[in-house]
């Protein structure tokens, strides 16, 4: 089959792999109608993290089932599903408790808890840039989908980036009528607005220095907070009668930088601790690494970020992180999506055959102007 597949910093192939098959009773293999090149999979492809070189990439995949296990029983063949990009086994503490993104059972990566398709440290799983892909644990896993092609390009953000985004508003304890703050206008970003929108949110200001990313923000209600243009800290506050926002979500992550490019990892969560009322909420859904090499400190190489938390803490405000667990939120999101209530297909600008990766990749890594979010077709 053919596939997308890691060869080093700046470097992917599609080239062809071994087929995807039934290794376990409990797999299913699923055939790819769509998956998506992730904000996330950028730092693998820049080099800035430990991936090892023939990792087939991608984590945000739906298609439909092609094969199942002996064992599977509530999945069937013919069934239209979107995969999380969590895999988890589905009866460990964490996975009983509802965080299936900390399953205890499935990485055999030294301390490390949760595993995912094609992505660095997170167990021996190809990813979903392919033609073909084994889910282990299918009836626990999979999300079935109604059946055709509608809502394709909506239900495609099921398997990451709409349950992150909402997962951010959630770590931050938004309520209705808040003013929230979003840092980072990417798709995760996007998403996060575009959830705390569905939630109620009073405001929500988006800051980011692209323009085509900020435009997309305010189609859906959104306030552009150009940070090219002056402070972030002092446009909103100025916006909202120095009170600052009531929660905010960090969708930006260890690469965090300034306006003219250079690096401050910590950049967004001192923003964020200025920017938060007392007492207000931060949710964490920007990628933070324990080890970063090409970091430009040597704290930040290992991991250590040091932001103001004097100021947190004196502010009382509190803070969630870490990795959506998706099968959390992906149900009541797809049927959101159904009932018409949430459209996150509006991200999207490019959608290309699985063979145009290799260009996918250096045009969204690039930030070029209006490829906001990159679709793969391996049938097409």
């Amino acid at each position: 089959m053919r596939a997308v597949v890691y060869r080093g910093p700046f470097d992917v192939e599609v080239t062809e792999v071994p087929d995807a098959t039934i290794e376990q009773p409990t797999d299913a293999v699923v055939r790819i109608t769509t998956t998506n090149i992730c904000g996330s999979d950028l730092h693998m492809y820049e080099g800035r993290t430990s991936v090892e070189e023939g990792t087939v990439f991608g984590h945000e995949n739906m298609g439909v089932v092609e094969a199942v296990g002996g064992a599977v029983t509530r999945i069937k063949v013919g069934d239209r599903v979107s995969v999380p990009f969590n895999i988890s086994c589905g009866t460990c503490r964490n996975c009983s408790q509802g965080w299936t993104s900390f399953c205890t059972s499935l990485n055999p990566t030294e301390g490390v808890d949760g595993a995912a398709y094609g992505y660095a440290n997170m167990g021996p799983y190809p990813g979903g840039q392919a033609e073909l892909l084994r889910v282990p644990f299918a009836d626990v896993n999979l999300l079935e989908l109604p059946p055709g092609s509608e809502h394709e390009n909506d239900f495609t953000m099921l398997s990451d980036i709409f349950p992150t985004g909402w997962h951010g508003t959630v770590l931050a304890r938004q309520q209705a009528g808040d003013d929230v703050v979003v840092f980072g206008a990417g798709p995760v970003g996007l998403m996060a607005a575009h959830s705390a929108m569905i939630r109620g949110a009073a405001r929500v200001f988006v800051v980011d220095q692209h323009a085509d990313r900020l435009a997309l923000g305010g189609k859906i209600g959104a306030t552009a907070i150009d940070l090219s243009a002056g402070d972030p800290v002092e446009q909103i506050l100025d916006a909202t009668d120095g009170r600052g926002t009531d929660c905010g979500v960090e969708a930006v992550g260890y690469q965090a930088h300034d306006a003219a490019g250079e690096e401050h990892p910590e950049l967004v969560l001192d923003n964020l601790v200025k920017i938060v009322r007392t007492t207000g909420g931060i949710g964490v859904v920007g990628v933070y690494m324990p080890e970063d090499p090409g970091a430009a400190t040597k704290d930040a190489q290992e991991g250590r970020i040091g932001f103001d938390y004097g100021t947190f803490f004196t502010k009382g405000q509190h803070m969630g992180t870490g990795q959506a667990p998706v099968k959390r939120y992906n149900r009541q999101l797809r049927d959101l999506i159904v009932a018409g209530r949430a459209t996150p297909s509006f991200i999207v600008s490019h959608e290309l055959a699985l063979d145009e990766a290799v260009d996918g990749y250096k045009h969204f890594d690039d930030r070029d102007k209006g490829w906001t979010k990159v679709l793969l077709r391996p049938g097409a």
